[in-house]
Parts: C-alpha cells; structure tokens; sequence
C-alpha cells in the first residue's frame, strides 16, 4: 500500500467531554472545523481551542493531520499503519474520521516527534 499524503492543520483543538443530555454551544456549531459524537454516556466535542465550552473534562493543545482524502471505503489499514508509526515513537493519538478522510490528533508537545517519524517512514507531509 502506498503511503498517504498528510497535512496538518493550522488549528489548535481542545476535546471536551460532556454529559449527553447537554446542548452542542452554538459557537461550536458556527466554527469553521469540529468534530461530535454522542452516546448514551456521553457527549464529546473537538473543536478550536478558542471556542469556549462549559465541558466536565477537557484535554487541551492538540493539532490535527489531516490525510488528504477523499479515502474510498474499501481502503484498509490506512490508520493502522499511521497509529502504528506513531506508537513505535511513543506518541499518544485521539483519532476522528469523516466520510471523506481521516484525522490524527497529536499533541502539540509532539507534533514535531511525531512529523519526523510519518517522514521517516515515507509519509508525504504538506
């Protein structure tokens, strides 16, 4: 399999946790970039770290790689081989996906690690 084409994004993001009955704030919905998932436990948020939410937990200084898409659906192990890579460089990941592509959160602290290591091996960065 060919290596994919990443590109990380300008943003910095926060992951929020919150309780599921809660409202998604309007400055979330209007914001250029987020990320939701529901379940009956919980509600989660990624968004911009500038957008102020009223969260029970919060993990703040992420950045996102983006893997320039749109990936097709009988594509395989396209983030086990990126999650793979960073791991073996001991770095943590928050992993979200769209119907076009996929995104691996990084923390900022190792946003550069974790780069040189997709670099090393053979993955393309923009």
């Amino acid at each position: 399999m060919s290596k994919q084409t990443l590109q990380l994004l300008k943003q910095e993001f926060t992951i929020h946790s919150l309780d599921c009955d809660e409202a998604v704030p309007q400055a979330v919905l209007n914001s250029e970039i987020f990320f939701i998932a529901k379940t009956s436990d919980e509600l989660s948020i990624v968004c911009e770290s500038g957008i102020k939410v009223d969260s029970l937990a919060a993990e703040t200084h992420w950045r996102a790689l983006e893997v320039i898409g749109p990936l097709g659906f009988s594509l395989t192990g396209i983030m086990a081989n990126i999650s793979g890579v960073l791991a073996k460089s001991n770095i943590s990941i928050f992993t979200l996906s769209t119907y076009d592509t996929d995104y691996i959160l990084v923390k900022q602290s190792q946003i550069q690690h974790a780069i040189q290591a997709l670099k090393k091996d053979g993955y393309l960065l923009l």
